[in-house]
């Protein structure tokens, strides 16, 4: 259609210029606040001009929100490096005709890459089949995975754009090649790091196992489904790691530092170790009882970290959470909180702290982590408000001291007891709450209900 013909309610939009490494072939779609942001639609496919640009004509009132893809989210336009580029915009009626240039894609890259040489893309299509949609997937490899016939431990990670590679970070990356790769110069040992890019649109659902009233969300099970059946056995299968739960952690920030203690905590058969950066606790109260309820099923170490210059509430969240560990059976060397003075909820502070994290995760003399301390063969009884313990006493000492928590982590009783004393609870604890027996030589720690 030529542009005089057009109404005041249409443009045409014509791209100028593409990335040079834009794949033969490729068909380029716009998606906008005019089609529901559909990245697909065939009613919105450019076409190639009689100068052979490609182009599109939009029909819309208002101001429109626009981006280019390839077909999907993606494959969506980046900034000039690959990295995230703000929606595009445009106030229909002010013109007939839009000029574009194209400046990147986010899965191929700017031009700028900072990414190591032992840094690859795995592939840029990895199926999900927990929903029905591709992913990105990143690998760092130890300098010598391709001379030696080690195995390595593996740590995942998410917001994969963001680990490697300026020319594809949205606010700086995380610089962790080049950190491994120097701890690696000074003779440690470093891992495998699985990268997996996050979903863009989708990133708020994947990354959160509940819903928020004003957010959104609820696929964080989906998505620890698809590290854990997925993605996690065809990375043992086809690399050399140390597959044991021993050998295999998470890490992320902000929300992938929530989905990251999710997946360690719900998993704690297949994980050992989480990097918890800038958690996003505040998303949903849920995982404070989801914490609880789970409980410690093995040992774990659980590195917390956040700077005290981010929200409000971070560090009392983290708080929260480390006394929530501490309540239901975790020692003090499994669990490290870390509040960094004036660090800020960004890609700099999570850098910074990478390789500590790191060490105490995978290398820190705890790294074979110790088994809780035994439990006797008793068992700890309730009825009402009344709580003793029942079974084989054998080896108990003198005395042991009964601890109540709720299920926020807090302390909410305290009482030294002797063998065989029933001890009656406050009359104003109700609910879920968390029993922990101490002895010198053993702990017992269970949940009750009080009515």
């Amino acid at each position: 259609m030529l542009a005089g013909y057009l109404h005041a309610e249409d443009v045409t939009i014509i791209v100028r210029s593409i990335p040079a490494n834009t794949p033969d072939g490729a068909q380029i779609f716009v998606a906008g606040s005019f089609n529901s942001w559909n990245p697909g639609s065939a009613s919105y496919l450019l076409e190639a001009n009689n100068d052979g640009d490609p182009e599109v004509t939009v029909s819309a009132t208002g101001t429109i929100s626009f981006k280019f893809t390839r077909g999907s989210w993606a494959t969506v336009e980046g900034n000039v490096n690959g990295g995230y580029l703000p929606n595009r915009s445009f106030e229909m009626g002010s013109a007939d005709t839009l000029l574009v240039n194209i400046l990147s894609w986010e899965d191929t890259g700017g031009t700028n890459s900072t990414a190591a040489e032992n840094v690859e893309i795995m592939t840029t299509a990895f199926e999900m089949p927990q929903f029905d949609r591709t992913r990105r997937i990143w690998l760092y490899l130890p300098p010598d995975y391709e001379n030696s016939e080690i195995s390595y431990p593996v740590l995942y990670m998410h917001d994969g754009q963001n680990l490697f590679d300026q020319a594809t970070a949205f606010a700086g990356e995380w610089e962790v090649d080049e950190t491994l790769n120097g701890l690696f110069d000074q003779g440690k040992s470093v891992p495998i790091v699985v990268g997996v890019d996050n979903g863009g649109s989708h990133r708020i659902a994947e990354y959160t196992p509940w819903a928020n009233t004003q957010y959104g969300g609820g696929d964080g099970d989906l998505y620890a489904d698809f590290i854990v059946e997925t993605l996690k056995p065809y990375i043992d299968e086809n690399y050399r790691t140390l597959p044991g739960r021993a050998h295999t952690g998470v890490m992320g920030s902000s929300l992938g530092g929530l989905i990251s203690f999710y997946i360690a905590h719900k998993h704690q058969d297949v994980f050992s170790k989480a990097g918890v950066f800038s958690p996003s606790f505040w998303f949903s109260d849920a995982v404070y009882t989801f914490a609880s309820e789970t409980g410690k099923q093995h040992p774990m170490k659980y590195y917390v970290m956040g700077g005290n210059n981010e929200s409000a509430g971070l560090v009392g969240q983290m708080e929260d959470m480390v006394d929530t560990l501490f309540s239901i059976g975790f020692e003090e060397n499994e669990v490290e909180l870390s509040v960094i003075a004036g660090g800020q909820h960004n890609e700099a502070l999570w850098r910074s702290q990478f390789g500590q994290a790191y060490e105490w995760l995978f290398l820190s003399s705890s790294t074979n982590i110790p088994g809780a301390l035994p439990q006797p063969d008793i068992r700890l009884r309730q009825g009402g408000n009344r709580i003793w313990i029942e079974g084989e006493k054998t080896g108990l000492g003198e005395g042991y001291t009964l601890q109540i928590f709720n299920l926020g982590g807090q302390k909410v009783f305290a009482k030294k007891m002797t063998n065989g004393q029933v001890v009656n609870l406050p009359g104003h604890l109700r609910g879920i709450l968390v029993a922990r027996i101490i002895e010198p030589e053993w702990q017992l720690t269970q949940k009750i209900l009080l009515p």
